[in-house]
């Protein structure tokens, strides 16, 4: 399937709705008013973004006709979800980096494995690189390339990875300056905070299981 490019906003709906279908899987597919709080979310994010709710009508109505976005039936309030994988026949791990991607803007395999592991967990990098380059190497009889790859900038220490879910890229927008080989991205940061709390929530779960399994058990700590 070829798509026409598409705007910053739908790109944000579509990842919006990637993203919660793993995160809060009990609300999903989301109602409009819960579509626009995740366009709208101020933390992982890039650009953050003031949309209406009649923007984000709009938006995903533009997306219905593209056949990537479905709306639920069967509700008294308006739901939907995402058909991306369906729409342009990619697996779910090529889906999540797109949607990594569109959500946070351009990244390294190193965030792109951090930011993605609560929509799919990859083993190692070398596993996102490989789906990285099938998406770069997509032919165009199945509607071109959906990402790509960025030259390394001066004192970088890894190229970062683009979508062309909207269009054609300026490589040298996204240049990164640096000074010396101990340079480390703000992106980068924000993907290993990501990754750290992502981290103690697992551990606070667990703590929580132990207390809970004394208790049942009645053993004293």
């Amino acid at each position: 399937m070829s798509l026409r490019p598409l705007s910053l906003l739908e790109a944000r709906v579509l990842g919006v709705l990637i993203e919660k279908a793993h995160t809060v899987p009990d609300s999903y597919p989301l109602s409009l008013n819960a579509l626009a709080m995740g366009c709208n979310q101020k933390t992982a994010r890039d650009p953050v973004l003031n949309a209406t709710d009649s923007e984000v009508q709009l938006t995903v109505d533009a997306l219905k006709a593209l056949h990537l976005v479905f709306e639920s039936s069967g509700s008294r309030v308006s739901r939907y979800e995402h058909n991306l994988g369906r729409a342009l026949a990619l697996p779910s791990q090529s889906v999540a980096l797109l949607a990594v991607l569109m959500l946070r803007g351009p990244q390294t395999v190193s965030e792109l494995r951090a930011n993605s592991d609560r929509l799919h967990r990859f083993a190692d990098l070398s596993s996102v690189e490989a789906f990285l380059d099938e998406l770069a190497a997509r032919s165009e009889e199945k509607g071109g390339p959906l990402v790509l790859k960025l030259a390394r900038a001066p004192g970088a220490r890894e190229p970062r990875w683009a979508q062309l879910l909207c269009g054609p890229v300026d490589a040298a927008a996204f240049a990164v300056s640096a000074q010396s080989d101990d340079f480390v991205a703000a992106s980068e940061l924000a993907a290993l905070k990501s990754h750290q709390t992502a981290l103690q929530g697992e551990v606070n779960e667990l703590r929580a299981l132990v207390e809970r399994l004394y208790s049942e058990l009645g053993v004293a700590r």
